[in-house]
């Protein structure tokens, strides 16, 4: 599917995520596939090896390389993640800044997930402008922000 979207020009993207966040990681990738992205997600890769080990962060690290953005699902599970902080830091190394994008998340009680470091890159978040009401990709500063579907390679 991620080499398809590749051969047709499509947004794709590697998401970041802990997999207890199973059913929300399942309608982000959704919601960014009907937006035109592709969302690879890890447990759904079948070459995956089924224990962790070196053969598992060589194929993450791939992963990251060669798929267009870096999308980092903020939630209280992934930042206590062991794999999510690395795989960022790895991101940050490998990726310009401009490719990745952090997906903030709150709880029951409003509060935002996220370490102070996440503040360094662009969010999506949602935004309107007079004319719509969509999601949107923010700087880290900014008050204005580039909607989703306007989103170039």
């Amino acid at each position: 599917m991620i080499n398809e979207a590749l051969e047709k020009n499509r947004q794709t993207a590697f998401l970041s995520h802990s997999h207890k966040d199973y059913e929300l990681v399942r309608r982000v990738q959704a919601f960014l596939r009907d937006n035109g992205w592709n969302v690879y997600v890890d447990w759904q890769d079948e070459s995956m090896p089924t224990s962790t080990n070196r053969e598992t962060a060589k194929k993450i690290k791939d992963k990251i390389l060669k798929l267009d953005w870096f999308l980092f699902l903020a939630t209280q599970n992934s930042m206590v993640s062991r794999w999510c902080p690395w795989e960022i830091g790895y991101a940050d190394g490998v990726k310009p800044i401009s490719r990745i994008l952090i997906i903030p998340t709150t709880d029951q009680s409003g509060k935002t997930h996220g370490n102070e470091y996440l503040d360094l890159y662009r969010r999506i978040e949602h935004g309107s402008s007079p004319t719509k009401s969509a999601y949107a990709v923010f700087d880290p500063r900014a008050e204005r922000g580039t909607f989703l579907e306007s989103i170039q390679r």
